[in-house]
């Protein structure tokens, strides 16, 4: 094959054979599926359906939430077809859209992750001034920039991609990936890598760092605040950087086992962690912040109970 015009399929060749058990591994996964959506919609209706929750923090978390349907739907109806399939082959249509949606929610969000730290850091350190600098305009703004931000960017990504000429069509992976079909290339990646590289540490690093400031100042205030202070920090900010630690961990798994020789390492385990980011984080984070934000949860049980 020349190009990727002429490359009608990739093949995924991460799945395992696993025999009979496949219908079980099936079951274990859409029941993961199922309760992501589950805890995410909830969510996002309390939030929406409940005006004394339209604040910013709470407006941000829909948002977030609504990130992990979109990054959930982009992985697991692909995967669970291929599961149950003797075929692990993608049209390039599709396996470019997945690359689009699973990107796009990976840099959503870390958008969203550093925005809620900048909130809470504004609401914690400057809490006179919280609403004048977290204006209706201004939330609008920053929840514009997380999502339209990481579409052109991947959009460019995949442009640069899709122009490559490729020698091959088998991708070691559980879902496509835009590292693994650049690496089909023939050649001339140059441009690819610099562009990544270029993202990673101008748009990347610079959220990482609205992080690190976000939370050294909320530190700051709470070493010097009172017992009441510290626990209200602790209380909104904890769920926050579980959150971060978390989605960071998966995400940094998974560029390590696409760049790095992992063959010492069993393949279920690889195979599994290679899914973590996009299958944990939507799970952990409406479980995360329904448990932890005391008004989010009456709310949730109240909505139940009149179900019921």
């Amino acid at each position: 094959m020349r190009n990727s015009s002429q490359a009608p399929v990739f093949v995924l060749e991460a799945f395992l054979d696993v025999g009979l058990l496949k219908y079980l591994v099936f079951a274990v996964i859409m029941s993961v599926y199922v309760v992501t959506l589950c805890c995410n919609v909830l969510l996002i209706l309390v939030i929406c359906v409940n005006r004394a929750l339209h604040q910013p923090m709470y407006l941000f978390l829909v948002s977030l939430f609504v990130n992990e349907l979109y990054g959930s739907s982009g992985l697991f109806p692909l995967l669970l077809v291929h599961i149950l399939s003797e075929s692990h082959a993608v049209p390039a249509p599709l396996c470019f859209l997945q690359v689009f949606v699973l990107y796009t929610y990976t840099n959503v969000e870390f958008y969203s992750l550093a925005v809620m730290s900048y909130d809470r850091y504004l609401a914690i350190c400057r809490p006179l001034q919280y609403r004048r600098l977290m204006s209706g305009g201004r939330v609008a703004l920053l929840l514009a920039g997380s999502w339209l931000g990481p579409a052109a960017a991947i959009v460019v990504m995949l442009s640069l991609t899709a122009s490559l000429r490729l020698c091959g069509n088998a991708i070691d992976t559980l879902y496509c990936n835009n590292y693994s079909v650049v690496k089909l290339a023939c050649g001339g990646t140059a441009v690819n890598n610099a562009y990544g590289l270029a993202y990673t540490f101008v748009v990347l690093a610079g959220l990482a760092l609205l992080v690190l400031y976000s939370y050294a100042r909320i530190l700051q205030v709470c070493l010097s605040g009172s017992r009441r202070t510290r626990r209200k920090a602790a209380g909104t900010c904890g769920p926050h950087l579980a959150s971060l630690l978390n989605f960071s961990f998966g995400c940094f798994f998974e560029i390590a086992q696409s760049r790095a020789d992992m063959g010492a390492m069993p393949a279920v385990v690889r195979a599994v962690m290679s899914v973590y980011f996009v299958t944990c984080q939507p799970l952990f984070n409406p479980l995360l912040y329904g448990l932890n934000l005391a008004k989010v949860r009456l709310l949730c049980r109240d909505l139940l109970l009149r179900r019921l």
